[in-house]
């Protein structure tokens, strides 16, 4: 059965201090706002309405966890980096990102979502300095690959790779499309290996 079916809705917490204790292994998925960040869970659970796709960006404004069959959660982290958010409400956001990220036990891995027309942001460069140095592995997604020409998402996806090849093994990137529901097996099977389920995916280094 695919890793991420049957997801199921376990908690949303808004504060450091009310993260639940662990229980298993968790994924968490990152992304600055609008880079499609809901949409990719939503696809990878086969589910239409699991994490809030909102034509708003920033709207989600809390961690929420998943559970899925394995035993481990799938962590939706806040969209980071909306103009319009007010900056108090940010600074929270930033806390509860940094916090989580840096200091969480159980986390074995970060699913970084980037848009493929605007790949690598300062404000990914910035998630990415803050997770690197925990040494635990990265797998950024470049979404709405179906808005970019064969040709373009190739380029795209080298330099991608090209920039990120000085972190090491532990970052790999792949395409992907919810529109076409394309780069589903390649994310699965790279936290697959991250839940010691099985290898990672050799291509999608």
């Amino acid at each position: 059965m695919p890793l991420f079916r049957n997801a199921t809705f376990e908690i949303s917490v808004a504060q450091s201090a009310a993260l639940p204790p662990a229980v298993g292994h968790e994924i968490a998925f990152a992304g600055r706002s609008n880079a499609g960040k809901s949409s990719a869970i939503n696809t990878l659970a086969g589910h239409t309405r699991l994490a809030y796709v909102s034509k708003t960006p920033g709207r989600t404004q809390l961690i929420n966890f998943f559970r899925l069959n394995c035993g481990a959660a799938l962590v939706d982290l806040p969209g980071y980096g909306y103009a319009q958010v007010p900056e108090k409400v940010r600074r929270q956001w930033q806390g509860l990102l940094e916090n989580y990220l840096k200091k969480r036990d159980s986390l074995v891995g970060l699913v970084l979502i980037m848009d493929s027309r605007h790949p690598l942001t300062p404000l990914d460069q910035a998630m990415l300095g803050w997770f690197v140095p925990t040494g635990k592995p990265i797998h950024v997604m470049l979404t709405k690959s179906d808005k970019l020409s064969r040709n373009e998402a190739s380029k795209t996806l080298a330099a991608v790779r090209a920039e990120l090849a000085g972190l090491g093994e532990r970052v790999t990137v792949q395409l992907f499309s919810s529109l076409k529901k394309s780069g589903v097996e390649e994310c699965e099977a790279v936290v697959a290996g991250w839940l010691g389920m099985a290898p990672a995916a050799g291509d999608a280094k």
